[in-house]
């Protein structure tokens, strides 16, 4: 009898949740303090202001990142745990309409209506809420919002992000100097991590860097002028 080769494909979707929250909090924690740092710098203050705004900059954007995914994923939790909950009430108050339900929704997929059936009473031998979990709510374990880990994510990844730029200026250096290798810097993390994110997602490598890479220098360029325009008005 011949081995049946086991499951080995690599999907991107239970990577969702952690790999957003991971993903969005380096690239702002890269972004927002290298911004932060460079319009510091640019109006004209010296290397000890530069470090203590970058530093500040991490610490309350970390705390900052932390604190809204987790207010944002605890609001999905909820509306999970709500959806749950009725459904839980209408298997035990309706549960042949609920069959009916099931069956309709494989319907709605392509089979027929007397093989739906028969599919829907099969799965509603076992565990039935996790089957309308899955095929009505569209809610699986792997999916499911997970807030401290979402936080979490965050937190590190937004911390990790803005060390970049923080040791870039962390040398003597002058201010045209500490402008440029905290730009160059940038630039390279932005490349990586937008490269590095694609990769894990799933998606094109080169639009996906290109796409961090022109948005990170947008916000750069932009806060760098207002901090020179802010330090020569001052």
């Amino acid at each position: 009898m011949p081995i049946l080769p086991s499951h080995l494909e690599q999907h991107s979707t239970g990577r969702t949740g952690w790999l957003r929250a991971a993903v969005l909090g380096a690239n702002d924690g890269l972004v927002s303090t290298a911004s932060l740092i460079l319009g510091v710098a640019a109006s004209g203050a010296d290397q000890a202001a530069v470090v203590t705004a970058g530093i500040a900059g991490l610490v309350a954007g970390a705390m900052s990142m932390a604190a809204g995914e987790y207010v944002s994923v605890s609001s999905q939790r909820d509306a999970e745990r709500a959806d749950i909950a009725r459904e839980t009430r209408e298997l035990e108050d309706d549960p042949e309409g609920e069959l009916e339900e099931l069956a309709g929704i494989y319907e709605e997929r392509g089979l027929s209506p007397q093989l739906a059936r028969e599919v829907a009473q099969e799965l509603s031998k076992g565990d039935v809420l996790a089957v309308h979990a899955r095929d009505e709510l569209g809610i699986t374990d792997y999916a499911k919002a997970r807030p401290l880990q979402a936080a979490t994510a965050s937190a590190l990844s937004f911390a990790l992000g803005a060390l970049l730029p923080l040791l870039a200026v962390l040398p003597p250096y002058g201010q045209a100097e500490r402008i440029w290798v905290t730009v160059v810097v940038t630039v390279i993390g932005l490349i990586v991590l937008g490269a590095a994110g694609a990769k894990l997602g799933g998606a094109p490598v080169v639009r996906a860097a290109a796409r961090v890479l022109f948005w990170g220098v947008a916000a750069m360029a932009i806060t760098s002028l207002i901090g020179s325009l802010v330090g020569a008005a001052v």
